[in-house]
């Protein structure tokens, strides 16, 4: 197995996880025999992912603060900031129009007839858009421990470059500290490695709970909604963001070649939080610096989430159409632009794009059953939104380290 690499190690998991799990709908047909083998199983996928975000936030925090410390003054900060966050604002607008161009153009709301469930039924999903105040009293920890304890990017991110600025400002008299964050980020780095020996196992376990619960022939019944939903992540990827590389002539397919790694981790584990160590580390092999990555990346896990973001407008217009409601182009409009700012304040809340559906739902008087059509899906769409996550904060990373001239 040594001889094997870790990309190809999660393959195989991926699909003997396939196999495990339609062997166990063929040997116990009963449901109940599933959903207790699919609670099993799962297991290793929580193993897994406790794991990764075991180490998420001592990863954050020491490769920020020590690329902080490196960047210098505020000035510098400010400049990447800015620039960070005009980039996440365009990928942000374009993800939207690209759901609504898709489900306007394809219409699996009206070709697929699905059974309606009654207006009256309830998700389940909560749809509290958090607001502005909210979305402020999250950004700024009231304790970083707490944050960590939490694993909130986002506060964390805060206190980071805060923390980074002050140790950059007391200059000799600081550097042991910033020495030891550059070694506690090398021994982070090599847990990674170390958890990663189990990613196998834990994607073996998410996918096997999967097709046992819910069964490979659900895709049969959703075919034309997952074809068309991962027609536009392809698009989205290889077009869009392929299209915005070249632009700024930065090499698109060597830098899918560098995370692909980390794409097929999000891919088979329906999250980008799993891929997010292995990320920062191939991007450090593309050429960014330090301080770019550990800037921009955990940024884009809170702010620049593209396949989630086209979800939103794909899935909310999809309700629409199922129930035969026909939204104007304003209203569509209007969606687009309320979701450019919801969206951003969705940070560390549980199925976040579901949550800002339902929000958006009630909004435009849809009924919010109709999330119930997409429940069944959902882990098999989330997959190719996690993967295209990953796409989106790779490119972001690149283009801000062409900007600063950071890019080797």
């Amino acid at each position: 197995m040594k001889k094997i690499n870790v990309t190809t190690r999660i393959f195989i998991g991926m699909i003997l996880g396939i196999i495990a799990g339609e062997a166990c709908r063929w040997i116990c047909p009963d449901i109940s025999c599933n959903e207790n083998f699919s609670t099993q199983v799962q297991v290793l996928s929580d193993i897994f992912l406790r794991l990764i975000k075991m180490i998420i936030a001592p990863l954050v925090f020491s490769t920020l603060v020590v690329g902080v410390a490196k960047v210098g003054d505020f000035k510098a900060v400010g400049r990447i900031g800015i620039k960070t966050l005009i980039y996440f604002q365009f990928a942000t607008l374009i993800a939207l129009s690209l759901g609504l161009v898709l489900v306007n153009v394809f219409e699996p709301g009206k070709i697929m007839q699905l059974a309606l469930p009654a207006q009256t039924a309830t998700s389940g999903i909560s749809s509290g858009i958090p607001s502005f105040r909210e979305f402020i009293s999250h950004i700024i920890p009231k304790s970083v421990i707490e944050a960590m304890a939490n694993n909130e990017i986002l506060p964390l991110v805060v206190f980071s470059l805060f923390f980074g600025i002050a140790a950059n400002a007391l200059g000799e008299y600081a550097k042991p500290l910033i020495h030891a964050m550059e070694i506690l980020s090398h021994v982070m780095f090599k847990i990674t490695s170390y958890v990663m020996a189990f990613a196998p196992f834990g994607v073996f376990g998410a996918v096997a709970a999967v097709v046992a619960k819910q069964g490979v022939e659900i895709i049969s019944g959703y075919l034309y909604l997952i074809l068309c939903f991962y027609g536009g992540l392809l698009f989205f990827a290889i077009v869009i963001l392929g299209g915005i590389c070249r632009a700024m002539r930065i090499p698109f397919f060597k830098l899918l070649r560098h995370i692909k790694e980390p794409i097929l981790l999000a891919f088979s584990t329906a999250s980008s939080e799993s891929a997010f160590p292995k990320t920062v580390e191939a991007m450090e092999r593309f050429g960014c610096s330090n301080r770019i990555i550990s800037f921009v990346l955990p940024l884009g896990y809170s702010f620049n989430l593209d396949g989630s973001i086209m979800y939103m407008t794909f899935a909310t217009v999809f309700i629409a159409q199922a129930y035969g409601i026909d939204l104007t182009i304003q209203q569509e409009i209007v969606m687009m632009l309320l979701l450019l700012v919801t969206s951003k304040g969705m940070a560390g809340v549980p199925r976040a794009s579901l949550v800002v559906i339902a929000g958006t739902l009630a909004t435009f008087h849809i009924p919010e059953a109709g999330l119930l059509l997409l429940l069944g899906v959902d882990q098999i769409l989330d997959m190719g939104r996690s993967a295209t996550n990953v796409v989106g904060n790779a490119v972001a990373t690149a283009v801000v380290s062409k900007w600063e001239k950071e890019l080797n």
